[in-house]
């Protein structure tokens, strides 16, 4: 019975947490993640529209956590289907080495706004706080959960284990093509305002309408639970 509620994945998310908080409790630099750690899993078995989300994009220098740097963070906090947009937050964070031409002109992030930004630890350290006991949201998330996994590793020295909802992910089981993935894509094909890409905040506010849409979907074809929308 329990098995059949709470998925492997679930279950194995759990003992990870559990395992990993025990390994870091007493390090105070390890505070800011043992804190999410710690926070209760959401119960997959609720009505989606009761939970707490959180989505996110990052903007990056590359694709690879262990050579590029995270530039920026975008998040804004949801309860249920509605967004708070008072909860919406863009951090610059200072990177480690000069920024490539290429980079730049994807992300806009030139070299003097770069400098600007803050330490990767007192970014991480707000994002996890806010993250807390939510459900973190992302479009295409094996770009945000590497990082961060990196992030936390190197600032707390642990693994980060948000449950996770990707709305890419949730796309593919609707049976969308691969060519008709990309966020914008998607976001026309839900009737959703056109939004310039790129910029973390505005990435993240996408994602989240995405999201409700999404979910508003599932809901129409009975999928109701957290569980039907969760990252396995």
């Amino acid at each position: 019975m329990i098995c059949s509620a709470f998925p492997a994945g679930y279950l194995w998310l759990s003992w990870r947490r559990r395992w990993q908080a025990r390994r870091l409790r007493g390090r105070a630099a390890a505070a800011p993640l043992l804190a999410q750690l710690d926070a209760p899993l959401a119960d997959r078995r609720q009505d989606w529209r009761s939970a707490h989300y959180l989505a996110l994009d990052l903007e990056t220098t590359g694709g690879d956590p262990q050579r590029d740097d995270i530039l920026s963070f975008g998040w804004v906090c949801l309860e249920g289907p509605e967004i708070r947009l008072d909860s919406a937050r863009h951090r610059l964070v200072l990177p480690r080495r000069a920024l490539n031409e290429a980079s730049v002109t994807i992300h806009r992030i030139t070299d003097d706004r770069a400098a600007a930004g803050e330490k990767l630890r007192s970014v991480l350290t707000d994002f996890l706080a806010e993250l807390q006991d939510r459900v973190l949201i992302a479009h295409y998330t094996p770009t945000e959960l590497r990082f961060i996994d990196a992030a936390c590793r190197a600032c707390f020295g642990g693994a980060f284990l948000p449950l996770v909802v990707d709305t890419l992910e949730l796309a593919r089981r609707a049976g969308h093509a691969p060519g008709s993935l990309r966020l914008p894509a998607l976001r026309a094909r839900h009737h959703l305002p056109r939004y310039a890409m790129h910029h973390a905040l505005s990435d993240a506010l996408a994602a989240a309408e995405l999201f409700l849409a999404e979910a508003e979907a599932l809901s129409a074809r009975g999928r109701r639970t957290l569980g039907d929308l969760l990252l396995d």
